[in-house]
Parts: structure tokens; C-alpha cells; sequence
């Protein structure tokens, strides 16, 4: 039962009988205890909905204010908002790190993440706890990101991430309230950017400024469609030469700096038409450069081990990096190819964007598009590519002379 505990006084009992004191109008007469002018004088004792016993203490003269805290608490617990105050004083950063602990997506996804957290979220809120968060920290700390040079489509990424992890606190009775869905705070928004698609005469003068051991994701990208990390991880085995496919598997990911072997994007495994062209540039490569066979954990650095022939290494017979492709053999190659401050944009991601224009040029179906990609969701396909879908004016103005023509005979 809530009630307040004066820590300075207690009723005076009688030491014969035991029995308490009254004064002349009845009530009982007080006496200093031993805590008497030391530390906050009332205690407001209560039970919180789980029948622990809490308290809050406060000073002299305040009496008033803990009777009004014991029914706001009371008020709390029977409309369902009672949330113990200290479960919110667990800093932002190490409620995160537990939070994208538990987390159930791959670990690549993880590390990223944890990436994004130490580098664009944590020097902000360090040292704060995260039920100290108000909306207008959420506010500065956006400002601090634009500030900062932070891309708008980085900054909705990271907001994401934040807005996700305070959900995770309230959801944990950590904090009442998200601060990121307050009126006051401005959340990004994506910017719409079309694709801007390669020429095949680029596509060609990249290819002819790589290495020859690296030539051949060029083909497999434009002809294919793979990502990188797929390119990376294609084996001999995963063609199907009598169906013409090729079985999208596996994909070489980067885990905690190692490398590993992996199941496609989102584990969507799919299978992609294989070209006589395609198939024919991958045999006459893997003459040059005969499969290597890879033993790579699966999925982390801890996972079952699994061996596959793979069509692509490096010099050293070792797994392709990411990192190390891009950095040492792709920015080269664009700048012997003559292309001029390469961003984020021609990245290999560049030849699966023309894969997909070609292939709508010549009519294919979004949902088809959409399956050989490897994307769950045929809109966003659309959504990505709907610029690069061919116009219909020429073909109405087609359809509409040839009927008028039609008529014409008909009524001559």
C-alpha cells in the first residue's frame, strides 16, 4: 500500500505499555528518531505493477509534493503508463549495442550497424542516458549530421536506425514515450534520385582498362545482373547449362573483417537465364584462369565451414575483398577509363543498373525484372527503373495511324 515514510519523526509509544501516545486532540504525539535533520526527510513508499516496492525521497517541507507523486504513480499504473524512471538511465550506447546484439539480421547487416552507431551516433550522445533524450536532442543531433557533410540519404539511414532503437526502449519500459516521433522533430526524407545508367561505351572501356584476371565481371554483370558480393562467389557449379540458368546461391560477404561465404541478399537465392555470350566468355576465362576451390565459413567467421569453386580470386588465390577490389583494381580501372570524379554511383552496382535497362529496352516484364534481380517487391523495382522503362508515344502513334489507315480503306 503506497504511503509516506517521515524519516525525521515517528510516533512516541509509551515504554510501559508500548502503546503509542495521543495528545489533547487525539492524535499521536511525535518524536525525533535518529536520522533526525540528516538526509531527505519523507520517503513515498509504493509498489510498482510488478509488486516490487520502490520509493522516492524527498526534503523538508515537501510533504505535499510526495503525496502528489504517490497519486500521479497510482494515476500511472491504472491507466497502463507506470515506467520505473531508473530503467532509462542506461546510456544510449550501451542500450544500442544490446539492442543490435539481439538482433536476428545477418551479421554483415550487424556490423554495418555498429558501423554507422560509433561513427555518426554515439560522439553525439555520449556519456547520455537514454531516457534524458528530449526531441530537441534528436533535432540538434540532425543538425549536427548536416553540419557534418552527412548525406541526406545517409542521415534517413541513421534516423532509421535511432528511431528503431528508442521503439526497442520503449518497447522495453526503458522510456514513455519515442523522442523521435515528437511533432517538433523533422525527420528526413529519402531524395527520389534516378538511376543514371552506363553507355555500353563505357561498360566497354572499363572492362578494357581492367586487369585480365578481373575482366570478367564485367560480362557477369551486365550480362547477369549479380551483385557484387555474387560475382565474387560464383561458381562453375551453379551453372545449369541445359536450362541456360545460372543458380544464385551464394555471395562472398565481409564479416568483422574476414570473409565468409553467404546466402544472396535477404537469403533470396534465384535463378538468372544465362546467355550463350555469357556462358561462352566464362568458359573461355576459366581456360585462362581455372576455378579455384575456397573452403570460407558460412555466414560468420565461427560458422560451418563450406568449400565451393569459385571462378574469381585474387592474385594470391584468395578470396576477392570488397574493400580491396574497389580500392586497388575498380577506381583504377574508371580512371584509365577516363571517368571523372567516380562516386558511389560507379561502383560495380553500375553494370547490374544497365543489366536491368538493357533488358527493359528490349521489353521485359517488371516482375520478371523484378525475379532476376533478386528483389522481394516488383514496385520497387518499378520504382527504381520506372525512368528507364521505353516511352509508349511511339508506339500509339503507330497504333493510332494504322487504325485511321484501316478506316480510310475500309470507307473508300
Amino acid at each position: 500500500m503506497a504511503h509516506i515514510q517521515d524519516r525525521w519523526y515517528r510516533p512516541k509509544t509509551d515504554p510501559e505499555t508500548g502503546e503509542i501516545l495521543l495528545n489533547k486532540r487525539g492524535k499521536p504525539v511525535m518524536e525525533r528518531t535518529e536520522l533526525y535533520g540528516t538526509g531527505l526527510r519523507y520517503k513515498a513508499r509504493y509498489e510498482d505493477p510488478d509488486g516490487n516496492e520502490r520509493s522516492k525521497s524527498f526534503p523538508d517541507r515537501q510533504k505535499k509534493a510526495a503525496e502528489d507523486f504517490l497519486i500521479a504513480i497510482e494515476n500511472d499504473k491504472r491507466e497502463g503508463k507506470y515506467l520505473d524512471r531508473s530503467r532509462g538511465r542506461i546510456s544510449v550506447q550501451e542500450f544500442a549495442e544490446r539492442w543490435r546484439a539481439a538482433q536476428t539480421f545477418d551479421y554483415t547487416t550487424r556490423d554495418r550497424i555498429g558501423g554507422r552507431l560509433r561513427v555518426r551516433v554515439y560522439p553525439f550522445f555520449e556519456g547520455r542516458s537514454v531516457g534524458s533524450i528530449r526531441p530537441t536532442d534528436i533535432q540538434e543531433w540532425q543538425r549536427w549530421l548536416q553540419d557534418g557533410g552527412v548525406s541526406l540519404n545517409y542521415r534517413v539511414l541513421l534516423f532509421t536506425h535511432v528511431a528503431t532503437i528508442f521503439n526497442a526502449a520503449v518497447d522495453d519500459k526503458r522510456i514513455l514515450e519515442n523522442p523521435c516521433h515528437a511533432k517538433s522533430v523533422t525527420r528526413p526524407r529519402a531524395e527520389q534520385k534516378k538511376i543514371e545508367v552506363w553507355s555500353h561505351e563505357r561498360a566497354r572501356a572499363v572492362r578494357a582498362s581492367l586487369p585480365d584476371r578481373y575482366k570478367i565481371v564485367v560480362p557477369v554483370g551486365v550480362g547477369c545482373g549479380l551483385r557484387q558480393g555474387e560475382v565474387f562467389g560464383l561458381s562453375p557449379d551453379d551453372l545449369d547449362r541445359e536450362a541456360e540458368e545460372i543458380n544464385v546461391v551464394r555471395q562472398i560477404r565481409i564479416v568483422e573483417n574476414k570473409p565468409v561465404f553467404a546466402p544472396p541478399k535477404r537469403g533470396k537465392t534465384r535463378s538468372v537465364p544465362l546467355s550463350s555470350r555469357v556462358a561462352r566468355e566464362l568458359d573461355e576465362y576459366a581456360e585462362r584462369f581455372p576455378p579455384t576451390e575456397l573452403t570460407l565459413p558460412w555466414l560468420h567467421p565461427g560458422g560451418k565451414p563450406v568449400t565451393a569453386r569459385v571462378y574469381l580470386v585474387d592474385y594470391d588465390g584468395r578470396p576477392c575483398m570488397r574493400g580491396a577490389f574497389n580500392l586497388q583494381v575498380w577506381r583504377p580501372a574508371l580512371a584509365r577509363a577516363g571517368v571523372a570524379g567516380p562516386t558511389r554511383d560507379h561502383g560495380m552496382h553500375a553494370l547490374r543498373h544497365l543489366y536491368a535497362s538493357v533488358l527493359l529496352d528490349a521489353g521485359e516484364s517488371i516482375k520478371a525484372l523484378a525475379q532476376y534481380l533478386g528483389h522481394s517487391d516488383p514496385g520497387f523495382t518499378l520504382r527504381v527503373y520506372t525512368h528507364l522503362m521505353p516511352t509508349s508515344h511511339e508506339r500509339t502513334r503507330r497504333a493510332v495511324d494504322a487504325f485511321l489507315a484501316e478506316n480510310q480503306r475500309r470507307a473508300a
